[in-house]
């Protein structure tokens, strides 16, 4: 059977073109750190800025004759994939010249968890690593945020994925038109208000505790929920000001950005009337008093550090951002294993958050309870309805699928580490944390701890599995089925 594909190639090298572009110029914008704070490898980021820009002018130019080709669901898939891979290996560059990392795998792993803002690490010691480094590391996390923005707003309900598309038509009943006449204005509305809250977090920060590059570096890393820090110790080694200020901007990166620039804009209050930034709040409190609650007369904790500690491992869990205060392994072992599950929840669809998303939970929560209903009386007409909107069946069956599916994918990884010679609490924690884009498990990926020790094989496994978490699975799986390329 004879296969031919229907990618309209040059102009995917196009559109990849353009993404080096803004690549290599967002690298330039680290290098007054670089001479601020230069090393024996000064040299490491220019390099790779102008390689970056180079090959992005080079893709411009060779295929400058179809700039105006239009873009196909087929091509759209595509894109979106390829191009994660292609900004993390050039975003490797930095990390392999100023030789932060021992090899390309370390390096491209390092890029792909930034731009996934998966926060994994194989950087055993933070502190070691030129800053410069580091503020592209977090830099890294910010371009991956605004590209999950861009993919859930403009790309997903129009590829027929059961995500967004499921969001944007069913369940809050919005369209392009509420927000914006044009999909891309709102785009760029909704991005104007992820720079606003970026600054405003970096001006907070930077009045606290922390100068002006720390501030800079959490900002970006807390609004794209990818968890890079400066420090080993993350936000343990910062004031109690710099924790709560971090959980605010936390809270803010979980929520539906769509949501909130229409509150702002049209003030009214959507958010505060959607089911599932309810559900967000509702359980964010109620899970974060409990732990408290433990900690304070199970453990002995203060009452201050008690819930300060459960506050922001909840939010950091919930919104898959990584940050942590505490080894919260160290608790009780009931207690963690609720972060692990919160893990796989994630927070609200629209967010840069990673997880199965809580509109999907919602679902599966409703129809369960419909279900039992249905047994009782079979001829009975219950449809599950989220903010009062009937869910069709097939919405409803593919999003039962979807976390299925995101189970198997989750057990499959955690198979694969326990046959590596891993341990069990490493195994599950690091497949969970790899899939669902937090970065931080549990076991020797807990918190402070690196996947620099995994073996290489490993590595590309999980690697794999940021890309599954951060494409919303069906688009990767259906980029790899057969049908996809048929003719």
């Amino acid at each position: 059977m004879a296969f031919k594909s229907k990618i309209n190639h040059p102009l995917v090298f196009r559109i990849e073109g353009q993404l080096l572009l803004i690549e290599g110029l967002l690298m330039l914008t680290v290098l007054p750190v670089t001479y601020l704070h230069h090393g024996l490898y000064a040299f490491s980021m220019p390099f790779s800025a102008l390689i970056t820009l180079l090959t992005g002018f080079i893709l411009l130019i060779a295929t400058r004759k179809h700039k105006d080709d239009k873009t196909s669901s087929r091509d759209g898939v595509f894109i979106v994939c390829i191009s994660w891979l292609v900004l993390s290996l050039f975003g490797a560059m930095p990390y392999l010249l100023s030789k932060s990392v021992p090899n390309f795998t370390d390096g491209f792993f390092e890029a792909l968890s930034g731009f996934t803002t998966t926060g994994a690490t194989i950087l055993p010691r933070i502190e070691a690593v030129p800053k410069d480094i580091l503020l592209w590391r977090s830099m890294t996390q910010w371009i991956g945020g605004l590209a999950i923005i861009v993919f859930s707003i403009a790309i997903l309900p129009y590829l027929g994925m059961s995500g967004m598309q499921l969001f944007v038509a069913e369940i809050n009943g919005l369209n392009s038109d509420k927000l914006h006449p044009r999909i891309m204005h709102t785009v760029w509305r909704v991005w104007g208000l992820y720079l606003f809250f970026t600054l405003l977090e970096t001006l907070l920060l930077y009045w606290g505790d922390m100068d002006l590059y720390d501030a800079l570096c959490h900002s970006l890393s807390t609004i794209s929920s990818g968890g890079f820090s400066t420090r080993t110790g993350s936000l343990g080694e910062f004031s109690n000001y710099s924790q709560v200020v971090v959980s605010i901007f936390m809270m803010l990166s979980g929520c539906n950005f769509s949501l909130l620039l229409l509150s702002l804009s049209w003030r009214s209050f959507a958010i505060l009337r959607n089911q599932e930034f309810r559900a967000f709040l509702l359980y964010t409190v109620f899970i974060s008093v409990g732990i408290g609650l433990v900690l304070l007369f199970g453990c002995r904790h203060s009452f201050g550090s008690a819930f300060c500690e459960s506050f922001f491992s909840v939010i950091s869990a919930f919104t898959t951002t990584g940050f942590f205060v505490s080894d919260y392994t160290l608790w009780p072992s009931f207690l963690w294993v609720v972060l692990f599950l919160l893990m796989f929840i994630g927070a609200c669809s629209g967010s840069t958050s990673g997880g199965v998303k809580l509109f999907r939970h919602l679902i599966f929560i409703k129809n369960s309870g419909l279900e039992l209903k249905r047994i009782i009386h079979p001829n009975a007409e219950l449809p599950v309805k989220v903010n009062g909107k009937a869910i069709s069946s097939s919405g409803v069956y593919k999003n039962m699928t979807f976390i299925f599916v995101y189970f198997l994918v989750f057990l499959a990884g955690a198979i694969v580490l326990l046959a590596s010679g891993l341990d069990f609490e490493t195994s599950i924690g690091a497949s969970v944390a790899v899939i669902s884009n937090v970065g931080t498990g549990i076991g020797r990926v807990g918190p402070g701890g690196s996947y620099v020790a995994f073996p290489l094989f490993v590595k590309w496994v999980l690697m794999l599995f940021m890309l599954l978490g951060r494409v919303e699975l069906f688009s990767l799986i259906t980029l790899l089925s057969r049908s996809f390329w048929k003719n």
